[in-house]
């Protein structure tokens, strides 16, 4: 089954939805377009939004498992993200 060559004007809307995502839903947005065109999904829908093939692969998997997710609720896993400022180093004693 070949992908259809769609408007441009199509395209521009699903970069356009997808720039309002956070980068969960975006991911999990991406996965399900791609899977939806079948064989080549994956590539025609990076290319559109922008965004790695790993990313959608990554958000195909997440997909396939959502009762299991560990970051219901959240955009990331817990643990994930950057780390608080007094963690990554203590403050300073100058005074």
């Amino acid at each position: 089954m070949a992908i259809p060559v769609e408007c441009a004007a199509t395209e521009k809307r699903l970069r356009d939805f997808a720039a309002t995502l956070n980068e969960k839903d975006r991911r999990r947005f991406a996965a399900m377009e791609a899977v939806q065109r079948g064989h080549g999904g994956i590539t025609y829908i990076a290319g559109v939004i922008g965004c790695c093939t790993r990313t959608i692969e990554r958000g195909i998997k997440e997909l396939d498992h959502l009762e299991q997710d560990p970051a219901a609720g959240r955009i990331r896993r817990p643990g994930a993200g950057r780390k608080k400022r007094l963690r990554r180093s203590p403050p300073s004693s100058k005074t």
